[in-house]
């Protein structure tokens, strides 16, 4: 954002009316104006300008602090603020279109010195556009998180409801995208579940990575006035000051952070997303979209386009490369800042603007899925109980890694006979071990396989009904921080 390093206050404008273009913040020790093709490389003001709120929250904080410190009398504090009030309203009725300020921060002390005269160039003593910048943008960013995550919870809430459906329907569990084992449909919702809650933790350790009070730090040395920060922290709702000037105005790891939990929740909406296109589909057919949440096509009349899902997986490409954008951006800086940093923005705003976009829209998705039991049993296939199997010669007495080549024999068997594996004779079971009984076709039983997985996180039922308390739990506590926050 600028030449940041000025933290001098005397300031010269050119034009006083609302749009118009102020000197920079930083010309005196420069004998003439900056070339023409610089100009539009060194504004940020397109992509800053959504920070005037925080801007201008700062600016308040900062005129109280340096009033307290000695540097401005009650007078000229009262007259900044109201000048600040005057800027805030001029803001919300257009003053920033059309502006050509090289960033917010200009553009807000160019608005003030319009309603309150040369006082203005005293509200920016002992600051640094380095620290100011940091500031508006961990202000914006706590409060984009919050957001962020009541819509992930609100996902989880209508993950839980989705599965509270689907506790007696049972459908194939895949790995390799292969008939695996069976499983209730709850559990393979409550999955998806565990995975945006362990995003959901994500969010608030970013948002606690974020919530470091930069103000005071000026351009990298500290501030040379008596402020104090801990006052400071506690008006603009920062949990803690930062401990180093100098780290402060380079760090961005809390962007990171951010774009990180970003990226995860953006791969956890991918699968997601996958799945719900693969279930839907005629092949599948395990689950129904709502019409509210799919999209026609333009030449065959009979589609029913998952677009909401597919939507959702092409929206972790580009969170996944804010990440990777800004891992690259901070490599190799020096300490201190550096201008490149100016970058942050774009992927940090990217980010949330892309799971404000996104979240509401999978949401309100899940929502309306309804699960089709009836296709899931047309899909079970008799080899899904191939382990319940080795599990029935296991407890009669034979070493797992025997009684798994005997089943895959069997089932060599029946593939080549072209029957289910359920088909197979007592005759033909025994003829492959004799620890095979009468009862052997009682392993057939879907409910009786799901409900054999009765560890803690299991596929039974007792398991399921308490990961559904558990993920209840977690809705709950989660609405009760943001409440309580």
């Amino acid at each position: 954002m600028g030449s940041n390093e000025h933290t001098t206050a005397a300031m010269a404008y050119n034009d006083d009316t609302p749009a118009g273009p102020a000197k920079a913040l930083w010309g005196g020790r420069f004998a003439q104006g900056m070339s023409p093709e610089m100009v539009p490389l060194n504004l940020s003001l397109d992509i800053d300008r959504r920070l005037w709120r925080e801007d201008i929250q700062g600016s308040r904080a900062w005129a109280r602090a340096i009033a307290r410190a000695g540097v401005l009398s009650a007078e000229e504090r009262d007259t900044i603020l109201e000048g600040l009030d005057s800027v805030e309203v001029a803001i919300q009725e257009g003053a920033l279109t059309g502006a050509s300020d090289e960033d917010i921060h200009s553009a807000v002390e160019r608005l003030l010195q319009g309603h309150v005269g040369v006082v203005a160039g005293k509200l920016h003593t002992g600051r640094s556009r380095n620290d100011q910048s940091a500031t508006d943008v961990r202000l914006w960013g706590m409060a984009s998180i919050d957001r962020v995550r009541a819509f992930v919870v609100e996902l989880l809430d209508a993950l839980h409801t989705l599965a509270v459906t689907g506790v007696d329907p049972i459908m194939p569990g895949y790995t390799h995208l292969q008939q695996g084992q069976p499983i209730r449909a709850a559990h393979w919702t409550l999955a998806h579940f565990w995975a945006f809650a362990r995003d959901l933790e994500r969010l608030e350790a970013a948002r606690s990575s974020a919530a470091v009070l930069p103000l005071g730090s000026g351009a990298i040395a500290g501030c040379p006035f008596p402020v104090d920060r801990d006052a400071l922290c506690v008006e603009l709702g920062f949990d803690r000051v930062s401990e180093n000037s100098v780290d402060t105005v380079s760090d961005r790891d809390w962007i990171c952070d951010v774009a990180y939990a970003g990226a995860m929740l953006g791969v956890h909406l991918s699968r997601l997303g996958e799945d719900l296109v693969l279930f839907s589909s005629m092949e599948f057919g395990f689950v129904r979209l709502s019409d509210g949440f799919s999209t026609g096509s333009s030449l065959m009349p009979q589609k029913r386009n998952p677009d909401a899902a597919e939507l959702a997986r092409g929206k972790a490409g580009r969170l996944v490369g804010n990440l990777q954008a800004l891992l690259v951006l901070l490599k190799g800086l020096p300490t201190g800042y550096n201008r490149d940093l100016q970058e942050d923005k774009e992927q940090l705003f990217d980010t949330v603007d892309t799971l404000l976009l996104t979240l509401p829209a999978v949401a309100g998705m899940v929502r309306a899925v309804t699960f089709r039991p009836e296709r899931m049993a047309a899909a079970m296939d008799s080899q899904l109980l191939a382990t319940d199997l080795a599990d029935y010669l296991v407890r009669r007495g034979v070493p797992f890694r025997e009684s798994h080549e005997v089943i895959g024999r069997l089932v060599r068997r029946a593939e080549e006979r072209g029957v289910p594996l359920s088909d197979l004779s007592v005759d033909e079971f025994q003829g492959e071990h004799a620890e095979f009984a009468p009862d052997v076709h009682t392993v057939f039983d879907w409910s009786a396989s799901v409900d054999s997985r009765d560890s803690d996180g299991g596929t039974s039922r007792r398991a399921v009904v308490k990961q559904l308390d558990d993920a209840r739990a977690v809705v709950a506590d989660a609405r009760a921080l943001r409440s309580a926050g």
